[in-house]
């Protein structure tokens, strides 16, 4: 018994993920996602509370503006009331974690674009002769031999 013909969209599909830059995508992506992971801790768990520190002992992440007027000793406290708030902490957090994220990439981009040059820089080892220029070579040592 003969196995069912595979849509014409399939084979498509196949020769498009299997090209290199979509695999190279999704492995940057899997990569983004682990290096997000580290970055937010370093900034939640090292810089945040050395920056506290620094200007009085501010905890960041409670850093925010209850918009019912009422008071709140923190935001877990303010979210369990369920009170509107502006999360100016978080934001602040968000800002950092992009700033060392952005810095991070521009310093692989840097290394990455370092590396090509020096590969560019390489001398090219000389193309093989077209099937032409080797016929005009032996006619010529045919040439030269009579």
């Amino acid at each position: 018994m003969l196995a069912p013909k595979a849509p014409s969209w399939v084979s498509e599909f196949r020769s498009f993920i299997m090209r290199g830059s979509v695999v190279d995508l999704a492995v940057g992506i899997i990569i983004g996602a682990a290096f997000t992971g580290v970055v937010n801790s370093l900034v939640k768990d090292l810089f945040n509370p050395l920056i506290g520190l620094l200007i009085g002992g501010v905890d960041f992440s409670n850093i925010f503006i209850s918009l019912n007027r009422q008071v709140y000793t923190s935001l877990a406290e303010a979210q369990k009331a369920g009170a509107p708030t502006l999360n100016v902490g978080l934001f602040l957090n968000s800002i950092i974690q992009f700033l060392i994220v952005s810095f991070a990439i521009f310093w692989v981009v840097k290394a990455l674009t370092r590396l090509k040059v020096r590969e560019d820089a390489k001398p090219a080892a000389p193309a093989a002769p077209t099937k032409t220029e080797v016929l005009l070579t032996e006619i010529r040592d045919a040439l030269k031999t009579k």
